[in-house]
């Protein structure tokens, strides 16, 4: 007999959430139409994202499974979830205990007809991501490995939810989830003594509580059920296809998913409302909910899509829709000769226009003087100023040396993903095939095998040795002192820092950033995944004063030392960025030389760039990357081209 305490918990009901209202419209309408794509949901920690995720699986319909009815289930992919794990894998126990080949099916298989949750989806390894959304599109899992092929239908609604304060999916991700909804705690009383108060009734109760908003969450699961079945018979017009073309165009986004996506979602807020027509109204939600994230190329741009543009862009692709309308009624009127106007039939011979005549332009109307002739071009005073800082894309700086495999793209690591490189007697990263089988030949005659299938025994197993790429800890000293804060030089410093901010976002790595000046260094940025918080930071940095070098670097052992404790795998590099003059404190030059020996003794890779410039060069900075043993570049030649291989390995 179950116990009271024993007993489930029933959840937090869907209805009874305050607010959130976009969030709980994009669930719906995934819901609807699964082909959408799934929802990533962004926003601050304690803002109900996990709440509502969960609370949508009990309106999804019952599922028909082996003769049996049973509700759609809720499934949670773990951040640390393997390959195998999520599609599935050789079932080895009984491939050695009976000599058949089965497949294990993973977890994409068991959220068939129900919802797929990944907390923190910006933590997940790429490759998974993409595994995911795969299946999310398609319905459907394919597996070509170790000699099975196996296809399962995989049809559910995925739902992600992530903290951009600890870190961004690549935009080629972002364009994979179908809609995204950025979340935030309101900012109204009323709403938030509201949330409190349902919040504690439910902890108080909760199943009075649920059954408080029981009707209401079935009604919304008729609702569901009943607009899923109107799905197919919902008509997206020409004109209202028009729309959602020109709206994309507009905003420029990248390929047709948009597209896509924009219809479906269209078409299933249509049928949501229980409307036969795909209507003008329906595509501004959809549009909402699916372009926003797909608006962000670059990690630094800002999410988000601005109300008046969608505005402008609604009424200029309403206009090219009805002014198609116009040309195809126009098109389908039969031609009669008397409709013409007088002038339409004259050609230049009938005193019509013509080239170079009267109704043409020519040189003397008041159009654009010639800008390489006299008077002509753009004026000194008017040339736009030049970019705060000259970017590039930043070639591979490495830390030395394999890793341990933090996920990311950065460095070498022994890893769960990557090529295989030896085998191993201990687990491994998976099983390796070949080195398995020839172990067990070795023992065949021992163990009486004369013929038939292979005798293996669980000691023939060998697993997998894997390289891949991790992430790394990458650190930024930047000198913001007097000697620095040349506005040319330090536009450089800045242009190379943001390079490679954006080069740590691609390559998933986490950074900090320290600033020297005046007597001090300031950690402005404590490790963290999100390099736009960094770029924000960076471009708020207050200069001047003397260049305390080696509280910098003291300041950075300190960070990397405690980074360390806290996440063991991840290696360090410390760039810094210096013309090398310090200048803080009592003897500051011997000072800065002892702390980046100290530095150095901790084992950190590093990389001094060296930003002095003029033609007297005191090569001070160079010196200091020979106390750091790490590698040395100049600013100017910190390129795609220049920079790869300048990190050597620290002793």
């Amino acid at each position: 007999m179950r116990s009271e305490e024993d007993r489930p918990v029933a959840g937090f009901p869907f209805s009874a959430v305050v607010g959130q209202d976009q969030l709980r419209l994009a669930l719906i309408l995934c819901a609807v139409h699964p082909g959408i794509g799934g929802v990533l949901v962004r926003g601050e920690k304690g803002t109900a994202k996990s709440t509502v995720v969960r609370a949508l699986t009990a309106l999804l319909p019952a599922v028909d499974d082996a003769g049996t009815t049973r509700p759609a289930r809720l499934v949670e992919l773990p951040v640390g979830a393997t390959e195998d794990r999520v599609i599935g894998s050789i079932d080895l126990e009984k491939v050695l205990r009976d000599g058949e080949r089965a497949f294990q099916p993973g977890l994409l298989a068991a959220a068939h007809q129900g919802v797929l949750y990944v907390d923190e989806v910006n933590l997940l390894h790429d490759h998974l991501v993409d595994v995911l959304l795969d299946a999310a599109a398609m319905g459907r899992v394919h597996i070509e490995r170790d000699g099975i092929s196996h296809s399962h239908p995989a049809k559910f609604v995925l739902v992600g939810t992530m903290n951009p304060e600890e870190g961004e999916l690549r935009p080629q991700l972002l364009d994979r989830f179908g809609l995204a909804v950025d979340v935030a705690a309101s900012r109204d009383v009323d709403v938030r003594m509201e949330v409190v108060r349902r919040r504690l009734d439910y902890e108080r109760d909760h199943e009075a509580f649920v059954a408080r908003y029981e009707s209401a969450d079935e009604e919304l699961a008729s609702e569901i059920l009943t607009a899923r079945g109107k799905l197919d018979s919902v008509e997206l017009s020409n004109r209202e296809l028009r729309r959602i073309a020109s709206l994309c165009a507009s905003f420029d986004v990248d390929g047709m998913r948009a597209d896509l996506v924009l219809a479906r979602t269209a078409t299933a807020h249509a049928a949501w409302r229980g409307d036969s027509e795909v209507t003008a109204e329906d595509v501004r939600v959809a549009a909402e909910l699916t372009l926003p994230h797909r608006r962000r190329r670059d990690p630094f741009d800002e999410p988000g899509l601005d109300q008046q543009q969608l505005d402008d862009a609604l009424e200029q692709a309403d206009q090219d829709a009805q002014s198609q309308v116009e040309d195809d009624a126009r098109d389908r009127e039969p031609e009669n000769p008397e409709d013409r106007g007088p002038d339409e039939d004259r050609g230049p011979e009938d005193g019509g226009p013509e080239d170079g005549g009267p109704d043409d332009e020519g040189p003397d109307d008041d159009g654009p003087e010639d800008p390489d002739g006299p008077g002509g071009g753009v004026r000194a005073t008017d040339r736009p100023s030049a970019p705060p800082a000259g970017e590039f894309k930043a070639k591979l700086l490495e830390v030395p040396g394999v890793g341990e495999g933090a996920p990311g793209r950065r460095s070498r690591s022994m890893s769960s993903r990557g090529r295989v490189v030896r085998s191993t007697r201990e687990r491994g990263h998976g099983l390796h095939l070949t080195s398995t089988v020839f172990a067990a030949a070795e023992s065949q005659v021992a163990r009486g095998r004369t013929a038939g299938r292979l005798r293996l025994a669980p000691a023939d197993l060998r697993g997998a040795i894997r390289e891949g790429r991790e992430g790394n800890l990458i650190v930024f000293v930047v000198d913001a002192s007097g000697s620095m804060a040349a506005r040319d030089r330090l536009s450089a410093v800045t242009g190379a820092v943001v390079s490679l901010l954006r080069d740590a976002y691609q390559r998933r790595d986490k950074v900090a950033v320290i600033t020297v000046r005046g007597r001090e260094a300031e950690l402005v940025l404590p490790p963290t995944s999100s390099v736009d918080i960094a770029v924000r930071r960076l471009q708020s940095m207050r200069t001047g004063g003397k260049s305390p070098l080696a509280e910098g670097f003291l300041r950075a052992r300190e960070v990397v030392l405690r980074e360390r404790l806290r996440d063991p795998q991840r290696r360090a590099l410390v760039v810094t960025l210096t013309d090398g003059r310090a200048t803080g404190g009592k003897d500051a030059l011997h000072r800065a030389r002892v702390a980046a020996h100290l530095l150095a003794d901790a084992c950190v890779a590093s990389i001094v760039v060296d930003c002095e410039t003029g033609l007297v060069r005191l090569g001070l900075a160079a010196e200091l990357a020979r106390e750091l043993r790490g590698g040395y570049v100049r600013l100017a030649e910190l390129s795609a081209q220049q920079v790869a291989g300048v990190v050597r390995a620290a002793a």
